[in-house]
Order: structure tokens, then sequence, then C-alpha cells
């Protein structure tokens, strides 16, 4: 999707984003590897190579791309090694290169591919799509006469047909509810922002609230600013919320960490074969909140920076961390640019956080779908549900900068440790997820309502909006058309979940994530807990803690 914001609802969508995440992890300034040599037999493997590449291309009975096949040898080759290296053909370095920039080139829409079409989510406020008349609830059909509705079209073929340079133009084709032809945009692409801060406000007099998504190139200045922000309107402590962050630019990690951590404090390093590619982060400069509680939210989705980021306030006893044990990707890549602009982004060395814990979970080498599939074995052994189920090796214990034990063994445990909810889910409720019913209620009920709604503020809204009965029904109805049979048991079971996440698309549809991340704060029992937490954040930083003070709940 074109803004990239990583949402809070329980839909997959957009799997390839999913793998950019992955591959990015962590970036960091390529460097070279200097005039190091190795001996063995590299020179005689990649003759063979080339020389299986030219009896190919002269002999084989049928045409072969050795370009692809060159690039699936490559693949393979690096699928022997750690889950982490990986190779990143020339064709992709353009969407690759999105995911973390401050702007991107296009027409300004979020999609998802639901049921073979483009469905606009919103376009993005002040871009030029929506300034051509887009609006969201549309589906594309047609891009510059082109039928894409219908058509298996990829996320990568979406990217293809609406990227590009600005100034350029794209006409697309979209059915609208309500219109009996498609409507056609002729819309001038433009450079369009992305933000890593999703959303920063008060939740209280004193509590600051700040969404930090991914560590892209704008991260640092954007936390910054919010800080400046929350400082101005009376901020006396802090909710720092990486759930779901996979990662991004170290050296954003880095400067942000060093905004929280005093003085010349270890903030990560790092530990490889060669000598020179081993490095050390300190904080150096004078923060905006180096003193004050401070509560970490994370997750088993925060993975490479954040867990930096995470690490670093934990040990350095800056911050109390609430959630669960985060993802463990603590491999450094080095990217490698190819002479063909294709990239190599090999793994050099390991990430430890200040006490010495390394970040990286365990894994073995050419084991990648063990290793993706750790996380279900995190959830069959109950770990995301149960305090009791996150067991210790006490050959990993580290001690943090004031005499607190943290434990190694893969990614960030959290201080306090908060359950996974899925007490209101039900296959109803995923039904409706699958279908868009509830999205698609949402919707309406914004175009319907719209200047009544705008009348308030988000603020406002969240506070006072409710999902009553009449709604509910117009939902379970919309379901029924769409072939949900209706069931009472699931239905009772979520009926708070489907009002929570009506109103979340409703205020999303009115004003973009600052909407959704009012309202889904309100609710969500992690921001809640963490909220009755800041005395135990307080003896953390102040070192007047006990066993006792930090026990799981």
């Amino acid at each position: 999707m074109e803004n990239l914001k990583k949402n809070s609802e329980f839909v997959i969508k957009l799997p390839l984003l999913l793998a950019i995440a992955i591959c990015i992890g962590i970036l960091v300034g390529a460097k070279m590897f200097g005039g190091e040599t190795r001996k063995g037999d590299i020179g005689s493997n990649s003759a063979k190579l080339r020389e299986i590449l030219t009896y190919i291309d002269r002999y084989y009975v049928d045409t072969a791309n050795t370009d692809e096949l060159t690039d699936y040898a490559i693949k393979q080759m690096l699928e022997k090694l750690d889950p982490h290296t990986s190779f990143i053909p020339a064709k992709d370095m353009d969407i690759m290169g999105t995911h973390l920039n401050s702007y991107f080139e296009g027409i300004g829409v979020s999609f998802t591919l639901f049921k073979d079409t483009i469905n606009i989510e919103a376009p993005v406020a002040g871009g030029p799509a929506e300034s051509a008349g887009v609006q969201a609830g549309d589906k594309i059909i047609t891009i510059n006469g082109e039928r894409v509705a219908g058509t298996n079209i990829t996320t990568r073929g979406v990217y293809d047909r609406l990227l590009g340079k600005k100034g350029t133009q794209v006409t697309v084709s979209v059915a609208r509810r309500g219109q009996p032809k498609l409507l056609d945009f002729t819309i001038t692409r433009d450079k369009i922002p992305q933000y890593s801060v999703d959303v920063h406000y008060l939740l209280d007099a004193q509590t600051g609230y700040i969404r930090l998504s991914r560590f892209g190139s704008g991260a640092y200045d954007e936390t910054k600013a919010a800080l400046k922000t929350l400082l101005g309107q009376g901020m006396k402590q802090l909710v720092l919320d990486l759930r779901g962050n996979g990662g991004g630019y170290l050296d954003r990690a880095v400067n942000i960490a060093d905004e929280f951590i005093p003085g010349d404090q270890m903030i990560v390093y790092t530990d490889g074969r060669v000598d020179s590619h081993d490095e050390t982060y300190r904080s150096k400069t004078k923060g905006l909140f180096e003193a004050g509680p401070m509560i970490v939210l994370i997750d088993e989705e925060s993975a490479s920076a954040s867990e930096i980021l995470a690490g670093a306030l934990q040990d350095n006893d800056r911050a109390l961390l609430v959630g669960r044990r985060t993802f463990g990707k603590g491999l450094v890549q080095r990217p490698i640019t190819l002479s063909d602009g294709s990239e190599l982004r090999l793994t050099i060395s390991r990430y430890f956080t200040p006490s010495g814990r390394s970040i990286q979970k365990p894994y073995q080498m050419g084991q990648k779908d063990q290793y993706v599939g750790e996380m279900s074995h995190r959830a069959a052994h109950g770990e995301l549900y149960v305090a009791d189920s996150n067991k210790f090796d006490p050959a990993l214990k580290f001690k943090t900068a004031k005499g607190r034990a943290v434990y190694g063994g893969g990614g960030i445990m959290p201080d306090i440790f908060t359950p996974l909810d899925t007490s209101h889910y039900s296959t109803y409720f995923n039904k409706l997820q699958a279908e868009q019913v509830m999205r698609e209620f949402a919707l309406q009920y914004v175009q319907n309502h719209q200047a009544e709604l705008k009348k308030g503020t988000a603020e406002q809204f969240a506070a006072k909006f409710e999902v009553d009965e009449a709604m509910l029904e117009r939902v379970t109805q919309a379901a029924q058309a769409v072939g949900i049979a209706f069931n009472q048991a699931e239905y009772q079971r979520s009926k708070e979940l489907i009002k929570l996440r009506i109103k979340e698309f409703v205020a999303r549809n009115l004003w973009r994530e600052e909407g959704w991340y009012r309202v889904s704060n309100q609710r969500d029992p992690e921001v809640a807990q963490a909220r009755q937490l800041f005395g135990q954040a307080s003896r953390v930083e102040n070192g007047n803690f006990t066993a006792d003070n930090l026990e799981k709940k």
C-alpha cells in the first residue's frame, strides 16, 4: 500500500510488505570490506557456475533466461546461511527503497487487494488522489485503460502501475457505491510523505503517548518533534508504543535512544568475525526526556531496531518494558550493491544490548522455515498467553546498570508480562473481518453522517460516540447478505470487539491514524495496564526496586 503504514486490524494484507520488513530488519550503512582475502575454492566455484550458465545459454533445447537463473541460484545458495542474509534483485530495489523513505512518488492512496480487486482504504490527506476526487471505498477497475480487477493482480503489479515520477500522470477508473457507471480520474503523481510516528497525544493531563510504527528515515525527527509537542502540553510521563514495529534504520534507533538516556551510556554494540565490523554506540547529546517515568510497550512483532531501543532503555534502567517477548532479530546485515544494481545483504555481526545480551534468537543454518515458524511454537507452548510459560536460562542471566536481573536467549523480555487477549475473538468475527463487513459499514456510515460527525474532534468522538444496537443490526444484516450465517453465541462473545472495530473504522475514515488510535487505546488492555505502572517505572529509574516490584502479572 502506498502509505505503507501498519494498522492494528487483524487482516492479512500486502504480503509483500511483510517480506520487505523481514528483509530490511536493521539497515546500516554499507562499508568497504578492505583488502581481506580468503583462501579456498571461490575462484573455481565461480568458474563452475559461469561454465554451467554458458552451456545453458548456448545449447539448452528451449530458450532460458540466464539472468533469472542466476538470481535463483543466488537465493538458493543463501538459503544455506542464516535466515537474514538475503539477495534483492535489481528489479525489486525500487520497492525495497520506498519502505523506509520519508516520502515516495505516486498517487497517494492506501489500498488492500480484496476479492481480486484494488480497494482504496483512504487517499492520503491533501495528496494527488484525494485532490482528483478519489474516495475511500472506491474500487479500481482499470489503470491507464488496462483492466486490473479480476486479473489476479499482485501487490507488485499495483506498485508498478501507480508509483511513478512526480509530475507524471495516470488515469484510473473506479467503481463507487451508488454510482451506476465507472468514474474516471486523471491523477498527477507527486511526492507523498511517509511517517514513522503514527500518532502522538496526551492520554491524560500528564501522560504522553507516542506510537512509533517503524524506524524510517524520518523516525528520529518525528519522534523529537512529538516529544517537544507533548512536553509543551505538560507531559510528565511517557508511553512509547513499539508493538508491531519491525525495525528500520539503526542510526534512527540510536538517536531516539539518546533522547531518553542521559550521560555517556552504552546503547548497543556489535561483535563480528572481523574486528572492523565491531562497533559501539553510546549516548552523546542532551536529550529532551532524559528523566521522568517511561513505559515501553513491546510484543512478538517488535523486531530489530525496536529491540535495540527497548534493550537499551531496559539495560540502562531508563524505562519499564510491558508486553511480550520481542521477535529476536539481532543479526547485522551490510548492504552490498552488485554490478547490475541488485543488492546482497550479508550478515556480518550480531547486536548486543548494553548488559551483554544477544538480541538474536537461536537458529539453525539453512533452516529458515523452522526459524519463521518459531512464532507458532511460542503460541503452541503458551508463551503468548501465560507468563509462567516463558522460561529463563540461568546461564543467560545479566544485570542492568543498577543491578536488576534480565535474561538473554533471544529477543527482549519485558519487565511486566501482558498476555495476548483473544477472549473476544470468534469464527463469526473473523468472517466479518475477512469479508470487510465492518469496514464497509463504517465507510457507508461516514458518507451518510459526515457533516454531523465532523463537527467534533477525534478526542471528542473517542470519548462520546457509541455504536448502538441499530448499527449492529445493520452489520449482521450486511453479513448475511454476503453469506455469513448469524451465530448468536459467537456474536455475543465478540459483540464488544465488533463495536470497537466499527468505531475504529469510523474514526479512521474521519481522522486517519489519530482517530484509530484514540479509539483503540481506550480499550487496549496493554495501554490500560501501562497507565497503572508508572509508580514501578519510577522505581526502576531511581534504582529503588526489589524483585517483588517487577513480578510478572
